[in-house]
Order: structure tokens, then C-alpha cells, then sequence
């Protein structure tokens, strides 16, 4: 059903009932198969052919490839302009969408632009403040958050028109996103603030990095208790720590992040601390997957980009699927077949 009619690239998949958008993420997901997103990290630089190569390294292994849009308020290449790149090759796109550089006027433009390239997917967020930075000295905009960003694109898909009132000709068919934070303080608050975010137009949510499975469950299952789990799809988010002093630094510095201690032990006694990051990032996909509600999982593995294939294979999750790719073979059946 997912795989009998993929596209030629430039030439978008039917939106089926039910559906907003003709993405193969909102398919693959609303099928109820576990979904694989990953991060690709842009270039500090101004060709192409390095969003290509980055792109390719997770061929046949992810749903859909997440365009950053500067994290951590860093420069880097637009995530606009690396969904136009890879869009036109047929790959699937979460354009990650910040409201810290944009006022609502270019952040209507690119919704309408991407939907155009493309591009299903969009991931709605506040954004990391200047300060946090390699360019301190910027003005920050914040005319929307994560919340109106939501209700703006759903305006733009649902009721066809601007939030000036004006109306559009055509209308952007996107699968709309948000980000969550289930290890966040105060915890008892997390699972309401995704139900507001599900209340402003979110349909998936995509985590902030889980080191901590009994922590997830209690997320979850407050996610429950609210009555939430067929109102949204959660991918977790995972990654390979390359060593214990990443991860000292990690937790130290990113905002709302948990890595218990054992975690940290586990890698400093390691005799190859990279290999053992890997190791534990496959045991948590093989433990997510089991979690109920969870829908995925969302691999964010900064500058360890060619670790994910072997991850994601030795995790086993995708159960023999092979995910759609520019270079797929569209006459073999899309399941993993083991080198002979």
C-alpha cells in the first residue's frame, strides 16, 4: 500500500483520505509503521554538491531527512535552500522553521515556497535565542513562537487564506510539526504543553534526546492519561555519544537535557567510548520501540552522520523495510535483502 506508487522525483504522491499532505512520513506513520527521521547537518558553505553527499549517507535508512534551521542559532546554509536542493532529487524533507529570524510575513513565504519545492513536512519552532550563538550581536524577531508559527501554517493549509485575511489561490499540503521535551522541568507540566501544541495545529512531535527509558514511559504515559496518543505521533529523539566528556558537556550545556549518571559511567569505562555511544544508541531504539505511543524515532547524530545506517541496521526497527531513495531499485521488492 506504502510502496506501490512512489513517485518520480518532481511528481508528488496522492493525498489519501484522511490525510493533509502527500509526504511518505504522514503515510508511512498513519500505516502505523515505525518511522526513522534524522538531522542532516547543513554546510558552512555554498555547494551543493555537500548537501548531496551529507543526504546520501542515509539512503534507505530514514523516512524522512529533517533541514535544519539554524540550531543552536548558528549560521549554516538555510534549511529553505536545502529543501530546494534535495526536494528536486525526490527526497523527503522536514523544513525545520525558526521563529527567531523571521517575522510572520517571510515565514508565510516560505511555508507557501516550500509547499511549492515540495516539501510536506514542516517542524514549527521558537528557536534558540542569539546568545546562544556564534553571531551574539543579531536582533532577534520572535514576532511568532512555536504555538502561532502552528496556527499560522494551519490558517495557510485549512482556511486557505493569510493571517492578514487575504486569500490564497492554493494552498500548502503540509504535515505540521512541533518539537517536545518529555525530560524538561517541571515534568508534570510536559505532556500539557504538548496538548497545547497539539491544540495549535501539531500532528507529530519529534523529542529532545532520551537517555532515560523509565523517565520516557512516565511521559508517556501521562501522554495517556490526557487522552492524547491517537491525537498525535511522537518520534524520540536518540543519538550516539561519542564519549563520557560529550555527554558531561552535553548535559552541562543544552537546555532540558537528561543523561543519568549511569549513562556517563557506562561510556567512561568503555575502552572505545565512540563504539560504546553507538552501542547504547541502539539499545535504546531496541527499548523506544516497545514504549506504547511511540511512533519513531528521530536520530540526531551530529557530526556522526555515518554512524546511522549501522545504528538503524542493528537496531532492527525498520523489520527488513527499506525507505524510499533516489537510488532505490523500483523494481525490487523494498525489503532489506541480505548481502549474498
Amino acid at each position: 500500500m506504502i510502496f506501490e506508487d512512489e513517485p518520480v522525483p518532481g511528481y508528488p504522491l496522492p493525498i489519501l483520505p484522511g490525510h493533509t499532505s502527500p509526504g511518505r512520513l504522514e503515510r508511512i506513520l498513519r500505516a502505523g509503521q515505525f518511522a526513522v527521521t534524522a538531522e542532516l547537518a547543513p554546510p558552512d558553505s555554498a555547494d551543493p554538491e555537500e548537501v548531496f553527499q551529507r543526504a546520501k549517507i542515509f539512503d534507505g535508512y530514514v523516512d524522512a531527512i529533517n533541514a535544519t534551521d539554524g540550531s543552536g542559532a548558528n549560521c549554516h546554509m538555510s534549511s529553505v535552500a536545502v529543501c530546494a536542493l534535495l526536494t528536486r532529487l525526490g527526497y523527503a524533507l522536514v523544513m525545520q522553521i525558526s521563529c527567531r529570524d523571521k517575522n510572520r510575513i517571510a515565514i508565510q513565504g516560505d511555508i507557501l515556497g516550500a509547499a511549492a519545492m515540495g516539501v510536506c513536512n514542516i517542524l514549527c519552532l521558537s528557536g534558540d535565542g542569539v546568545q546562544a550563538g556564534d553571531h551574539p550581536q543579531a536582533l532577534p524577531v520572535f514576532d511568532l513562537d512555536c504555538m502561532s508559527l502552528l496556527s499560522t501554517a494551519r490558517t495557510l493549509r485549512d482556511e486557505h487564506r493569510f493571517l492578514s485575511g487575504r486569500k490564497l489561490t492554493y494552498s500548502p499540503r503540509v504535515f505540521l510539526g512541533a518539537a517536545s521535551n518529555p525530560f524538561g522541568k517541571p515534568l508534570e507540566w510536559r505532556a500539557d504543553r504538548l496538548a497545547k501544541k497539539i491544540a495549535a495545529g501539531a500532528q507529530f512531535v519529534q523529542t529532545q534526546y532520551c537517555y532515560d527509558v523509565p523517565m520516557l514511559k512516565t511521559f508517556m504515559q501521562r501522554v495517556e492519561d490526557l487522552g492524547l496518543l491517537d491525537k498525535i505521533f511522537i518520534l524520540i529523539g536518540v543519538g550516539p555519544l561519542r564519549s563520557a566528556k560529550t555527554a558531561e558537556w552535553m548535559r552541562t550545556h543544552v537546555p532540558g537535557l537528561h543523561i543519568p549518571d549511569t549513562i556517563v559511567k557506562r561510556l567512561a569505562g568503555a575502552q572505545d567510548q565512540a563504539r560504546e555511544g553507538r552501542n547504547l544508541c541502539v539499545e535504546l531504539i531496541q527499548q523506544i520501540h516497545e514504549v506504547k505511543g511511540v511512533a519513531g524515532v528521530h536520530l540526531m547524530a551530529y557530526r556522526q552522520e555515518e554512524s546511522v545506517p549501522d545504528i538503524i541496521d542493528r537496531s532492527g526497527v525498520l523489520q527488513g523495510r527499506i525507505p524510499w531513495h533516489p537510488g532505490r531499485d523500483p523494481q525490487r521488492s523494498p525489503q532489506r535483502v541480505a548481502a549474498s
